[in-house]
Formats: C-alpha cells, structure tokens, sequence
C-alpha cells in the first residue's frame, strides 16, 4: 500500500535564501508562492517544502526540523568535499566530535550531517550491508574504520 514518502516540510526565516540553498544542494524547484517553496527530492516522486514563518524558532529536536536524503555510499565518502564545494560545513552527530561520515553497523547505514542557513539539521544517508559478523555492533565506525574492518 504504502510506497514512500511524498513530502516533508521544514520552516525557513527567509525564502530566498533559503531556496538558494537547497538549489545548491542540486534539489529542484517545483513550484512556489510567496511563503511557501517545494523542491524535488526525486522528481515526481518525493519533495521537500520550504515554509517561511516564525515557526522557524522552534527549537531543534530530532523529531523535528530534520531531514535525511537518500544517497549512495560512493557519494557519502566524498560528501565532505561535495559540501565543501558548495560552502557547506558538516557539523557533529549527537555527542560526537568528528564531522566525518560514519557508519552504524547495527542500523546499517552511513551519514554525514550538516545545517541549512536556519539551523534545520540534514542528513545524507545510505544503506551498507552490514556482514552477520558485525550486525549487532553497536559502536560507530568513521567510513575509512568500517572499511578496514571489512578487510
């Protein structure tokens, strides 16, 4: 029944800059109003809009004003320089200190985190196949750590 998810929203301070932004993040513009901007995630098939408002002083909780985009794992060891080519800082997941890309073998996923101009946490995340050996680990690898384990 369920297929995936078609939207999600996040509140911005400001439109423009933040459509700027998320087209710099290669996300394309679907349509728009004067408070409001959605772009495809996956064209005609998941987008994200964008809602100018003071909702935007909402304090961050992971439950709110996150979003993970799919990507694939070539992507995620390169992301840094992605964003980094783009004037984008990763910033720390949690308690951590690294803003490397990591992997949670007991999820078994990879991300990388960062902020839009609003303080609205992102995400770019992907699957790994995680070996039988390791599925119930519980500890974080850095991306160079998971793969020499793999070894």
């Amino acid at each position: 029944m369920i297929k995936g998810l078609f939207e999600a929203h996040l509140p911005v301070s400001n439109l423009e800059k933040a459509k700027e932004f998320y087209k710099s993040l290669n996300l394309e513009l679907a349509w728009e109003d004067e408070d409001t901007a959605f772009f495809w995630i996956e064209k005609e098939k998941s987008w994200l809009g964008l809602w100018e408002g003071e909702e935007v002083e909402t304090p961050y909780h992971p439950s709110l004003r996150h979003i993970a985009f799919r990507v694939d794992y070539e992507f995620m060891k390169d992301s840094l320089n992605w964003l980094e080519e783009r004037n984008i800082k990763a910033v720390p997941f949690g308690k951590r200190t690294s803003v490397e890309p990591f992997v949670r073998p007991n999820q078994g996923n990879a991300s990388v985190y960062f902020q839009d101009p609003d303080g609205n946490s992102l995400e770019f995340m992907c699957f790994v196949d995680v070996p039988p050996v390791l599925k119930g680990r519980q500890e974080k690898f850095l991306v160079e750590e998971w793969e020499e384990l793999l070894r």
